[in-house]
C-alpha cells in the first residue's frame, strides 16, 4: 500500500500530525498484515524505508506503483492523481475512509 501522506492527514479535523499519520499508519499494517509506503510531500518525520520525502510527491507515488508487484493498494483522494496509478493500482483508496479506520 502506498499513502499520500499530505492528502490523508489533512482527511479528518483535527488533521493529524505527520508523527502520527506514520505511527497509526505502521499500527494499521501491522494488524492487517500490509506492507506500506508512506510518501509526504516535503520533509517526512523521520527517515526510515517505509517513510519517503520528496520535493514531487505524486510524482514518487506513481513512480512507486509502476515498480511495485501487484497487487498494490493507493490511498489518496486526489483526483489527478487516482487518475494516472488508475491503470497500475489494484485499488484506490480515499484518504478519509483509510484515516477513520486508523
Amino acid at each position: 500500500m502506498i499513502v499520500d501522506a499530505e492528502n490523508v492527514r489533512r482527511s479528518l479535523w483535527p488533521n493529524l500530525s505527520p508523527t502520527e499519520l506514520v505511527a497509526q499508519t505502521r499500527e494499521w499494517a501491522a494488524r492487517e498484515g500490509n506492507d506500506v509506503v508512506i510518501v509526504f510531500d516535503g520533509p517526512a518525520p523521520e527517515e526510515a524505508p517505509d517513510v519517503v520525502s520528496s520535493r514531487y510527491a505524486d510524482d514518487e507515488i506513481v513512480r512507486l506503483v509502476e515498480k511495485a508487484e501487484p497487487p498494490v493498494w493507493v490511498v489518496t483522494s486526489d483526483r489527478e492523481l487516482r487518475e494516472r496509478v488508475a491503470g497500475d493500482a489494484e485499488r484506490l483508496l480515499g484518504g478519509g475512509k483509510f484515516v477513520r479506520s486508523l
